[in-house]
Order: structure tokens, then sequence, then C-alpha cells
């Protein structure tokens, strides 16, 4: 787990620690999104997880994805940055393409499938289908804080969205 140290310049002054994760949003030539359903508590959610200390963003999130799905994919671009608020976790969240493998579950996932938009929208929630939805919508890096369900400081999924 990579941790994130603030430099204290004062005695007792306090450290912020942050756990910094990675996934990737699949996106299939017809525009279909890879998921997974999450073994530990049934959310559909982009494949993803915890960074290495010693591996490079890109790396982590092409790891991630074969992990949890068996797909072998390649990173396009940084779509977007995602902090949840109640866990601190900073999640950096790239846009791939499939260049290999055969979907399948791991330990992680107990089920894995091609979504469209709409499935995305209605399958995963706000804080998550978001990620998803940034990664389809634009050539912009999205920097957004959630609670672990929903968007804050936005009153729901941006309009274009």
């Amino acid at each position: 787990m990579l941790i994130y140290m603030s430099n204290a310049t004062q005695e007792g002054a306090s450290m912020s620690l942050h756990s910094v994760s990675v996934a990737g949003v699949v996106v299939r030539d017809d525009g279909c999104v890879l998921a997974i359903r999450r073994a530990d508590n049934g959310a559909w959610e982009a494949p993803g997880g915890v960074l290495e200390l010693d591996e490079r963003p890109e790396d982590g999130a092409c790891r991630e994805v074969l992990e949890e799905t068996g797909i072998k994919v390649e990173p396009v671009r940084l779509t977007g940055v995602y902090k949840n608020m109640a866990r601190s976790v900073v999640a950096l969240v790239f846009l791939c393409r499939p260049v290999g493998g055969a979907e399948q579950t791991s330990s992680e996932s107990s089920a894995v499938r091609w979504l469209t938009r709409e499935e995305v929208q209605s399958l995963m929630v706000e804080a998550y289908a978001v990620r998803v939805l940034d990664a389809l919508d634009g050539n912009t890096t999205q920097v957004r804080a959630h609670d672990g369900q929903r968007l804050l400081g936005v009153d729901s999924l941006p309009e274009n969205h």
C-alpha cells in the first residue's frame, strides 16, 4: 500500500495518511465497459485495487484488471482522480483498451461483464459510475470527491452524464 505522509515542520504536527488505488475503465470497440461484481460486497465497479509500492500507476491498473477479470489491457490516459473522503483512499482511474485474454472471475470478483452505458448508470453507485462516465465522456482529467456512495459538492451526476 502506498502511503503519503505530509512534511511535518513542527513537532506534534499531524500526518496525513492516504491509500492510493488504481482502476481501469476498459472500453471495447462497441462502447461496452468491463465491470466486476465485487466478491466482498456485491457492488459493480470498474476493476481495480491498491497500487503496489514499487509500481507505476498505469502498470498497477493493468495488473489489477488482469487479476480481477482475465483481460489484458493497454492504458490510454488518466481520466480522473477520485478521493473517498470516508476511507481516505485516492483512486487514479485510467481509460484502457483490451488487448487480449478472456473474461474470468477471481477471488475478488464474483462476476465479470461488459456493460452498456445505461447498465453502468443503473448497476453502479454514483461514486463509481462517475469514474466510468468521466472516462467515456471526455479528454479532460476529472478530480472529484465522494463519500463511498455519492459525489460530494454536487447534487447528482453531471448533466452530460
